[in-house]
C-alpha cells in the first residue's frame, strides 16, 4: 500500500481540522441558546454561568475556525516560518475569554450569597437542557481530543480541554438546581463557585500550553533524544547546536554537526543528510536542517594535516615525506602549480602554504617544498607503429623476467610533442606490500628509461598475481 505525498497528508489535515472546527461552533452556538433559555427561566445563576461559558465557546470556537484556515496557509515573504501560530494565538484569546468570565461569575456567586435572596425555578426541561448539555460536550471532547492528537492542532485541543470543563461545569450546575429543588437555593450559588473553580483551571491549562507554543518551547526530553540519535550517524562527531521548536502540526528546528575536517564537502554533505532522515525517522513530527562544520580530530595523522591543508587551497601535492631528524620532524612535498604561472607568484603561493603547514604542526616542524608544474590541458598523442609498441613490450617483458613484476600486458605506447608515454599492466604476488610493489614497478620503469630516452612518461599498473 503505498505512502499518500506530503502534499495530499497536509490537505487531508487542512480540512479535518476545519470540518472538526466548524462543527465545534454549531454545536456550541445550540447548545449556548438552550442554556441561556434555561437560566433565564429558573433565574439560576449556576445556568446562566454556563451559558455564559458557552458564549465565550462561541467565540473562541469561532476564532479557531479562522485560526485553522490561517495555520494551514504556506510560508510567504511576509511570514516565512509559515502561520502555525495562529492557533496559538487563538487558544491565548480563549483563555482570556474563560478568566473573564470566571472572574464575573465569582463576583456574582458572592453577591448572591451575600443578600440570600436568590429564588430558583426548577423544571423537568432545564435538567434535560443540562443532561442534553453534558451528554453533547462529552461527544464533542472525546472527538475533538481524538483529532487534535491527530493533527497536533493547539486550538482543537484548546477546545477538546474547554468541553471537558463544560461537562464538570454541566454537573455543577445540576446539583445547584437539585439543591434548590429541594429547598435548598444556596446551592445554585455555590455550584457556581465551583464551576468558577473549573473555569480558572481550564483556563490556566490552556495559557499554559498557548504559552509554551508562544514562547517556542520544544518538547520535554525531545532535544537529548533528537541528539542521540544524531550522535548515533557515523562520521558525526558531536552535536554542537540544536534548536527545536514547536511549529503547529509537528517540531522544526536547526542543527550544526562537527565532522571531521579531513572528509570532502561531498561526504560531510550526505553525513548532514543521513542524520536530518534519521532523525525523521524515529520521529516523524520532526524536521530538522542539519550543517556539518569541520574540526580537527585528535588522531589526525601529519600526514592527513598536509594532505588537508593542501586541498583547501586547492594545491595538488605528492611525494609528502616524513623524517624525524634528532627529534625535529621535517616535511618534504611536491607541490604542481599552474605552468604559465611566474615563478615570482608560485614562490609566494607555495610560501603561504608552507608557513600554514607550520602554523599548524608548530614552529619546530620543518617544510621544504618541489614546485612541478601543472598541465590541466590533455597532451594530444597518438598511437605508435605496432614496431615500435612491440619492441618496446618486449623489452619490458624481458627486464621484468627475473624481478617481482610478473605477466605484463596491455602495453600502449603514444607518441606526444614532449616523447613517448608508455602505460602497461603487469601483476605481482598479493602478499608483498604496497611499498615493495611500488619499488618494483618504480625500478622497471627507471631501466626503461634508461632504455628508451624518448620515454617521457611510464604507468605501470599492477594487479594481484593469480594463483
Amino acid at each position: 500500500m503505498s505512502t499518500p505525498p506530503a502534499s495530499s497528508r497536509a490537505n487531508g489535515t487542512k480540512q479535518l481540522k476545519e470540518r472538526a472546527a466548524l462543527a465545534s461552533v454549531a454545536v456550541s452556538a445550540l447548545l449556548t441558546a438552550a442554556k441561556l433559555a434555561a437560566g433565564l427561566v429558573s433565574g439560576s445563576l449556576a445556568i446562566l454561568s454556563e451559558a455564559g461559558h458557552n458564549v465565550a465557546d462561541v467565540v473562541a470556537t469561532l476564532l479557531t475556525y479562522f485560526a485553522v484556515r490561517v495555520a494551514s496557509k504556506p510560508a510567504d515573504e511576509e511570514h516565512q516560518f509559515g502561520h502555525a501560530k495562529a492557533e496559538a494565538l487563538a487558544a491565548l484569546a480563549e483563555t482570556g475569554f474563560l478568566f473573564a468570565l470566571a472572574v464575573y461569575v465569582l463576583i456574582e456567586a458572592i453577591a448572591r450569597l451575600a443578600s440570600n435572596d436568590a429564588e430558583i425555578e426548577t423544571s423537568f426541561p432545564i435538567f434535560a437542557v443540562l443532561l442534553i448539555s453534558m451528554s453533547a460536550d462529552f461527544i464533542r471532547w472525546r472527538s475533538l481530543k481524538r483529532i487534535a492528537k491527530r493533527t497536533r492542532s493547539d486550538a482543537l485541543a484548546a477546545d477538546a480541554l474547554h468541553f471537558s470543563s463544560d461537562i464538570a461545569g454541566s454537573a455543577l450546575a445540576l446539583c445547584g438546581i437539585t439543591a434548590a429543588h429541594f429547598g435548598y437555593p444556596q446551592g445554585d450559588a455555590l455550584a457556581a463557585l465551583g464551576l468558577v473553580a473549573f473555569i480558572a483551571f481550564a483556563g490556566l491549562r490552556i495559557g499554559k500550553r498557548t504559552i509554551n507554543t508562544l514562547m517556542d518551547a520544544a518538547p520535554r526530553g525531545l532535544a537529548s533524544e533528537v541528539r542521540s540519535v544524531a550522535r548515533s550517524v557515523p562520521g558525526v562527531v558531536d552535536v554542537e547546536t540544536l534548536r527545536l521548536r514547536p511549529s503547529g502540526a509537528g517540531i522544526v528546528g536547526d542543527m550544526g554537526i562537527e565532522v571531521s575536517r579531513a572528509l570532502p564537502l561531498e561526504h560531510a554533505a550526505a553525513i548532514s543528510a543521513e542524520v536530518a532522515s534519521e532523525i525523521s525517522k524515529y520521529h516523524p513530527d520532526v524536521s530538522v536542517k542539519v550543517s556539518a562544520r569541520p574540526v580537527a580530530l585528535d588522531n589526525e595523522t601529519i600526514l592527513e594535516r598536509v594532505l588537508f591543508i593542501a586541498a583547501n587551497r586547492r594545491i595538488p601535492v605528492h611525494h609528502v615525506t616524513l623524517q624525524d631528524v634528532d627529534g625535529r620532524t621535517s616535511i618534504s612535498l611536491d607541490a604542481e602549480l599552474e605552468s604559465h604561472m611566474l615563478h615570482g607568484r608560485a614562490h609566494e603561493v607555495i610560501s603561504a602554504l608552507e608557513a600554514q603547514i607550520s602554523r599548524e604542526l608548530g614552529p619546530g616542524v620543518e617544510v621544504e617544498t618541489h614546485i612541478e608544474p601543472l598541465e590541466p590541458e590533455p597532451i594530444k598523442g597518438q598511437p605508435v607503429p605496432e614496431d615500435v609498441r612491440a619492441e618496446i613490450a618486449s623489452v619490458l617483458e624481458e627486464m621484468s623476467a627475473m624481478g617481482e613484476i610478473r605477466a605484463l600486458h596491455s602495453v600502449r605506447v603514444r607518441t606526444t610533442p614532449d616523447g613517448l608515454v608508455v602505460n602497461y599492466h603487469c601483476r605481482a604476488d598479493p602478499r608483498l606490500s604496497v611499498g615493495e610493489v611500488h619499488a618494483a614497478v618504480d625500478s622497471l620503469d627507471r631501466r626503461m628509461r634508461l632504455a628508451f630516452p624518448g620515454i617521457v612518461r611510464i604507468v605501470g599498473h599492477a594487479e594481484p598475481l593469480r594463483q
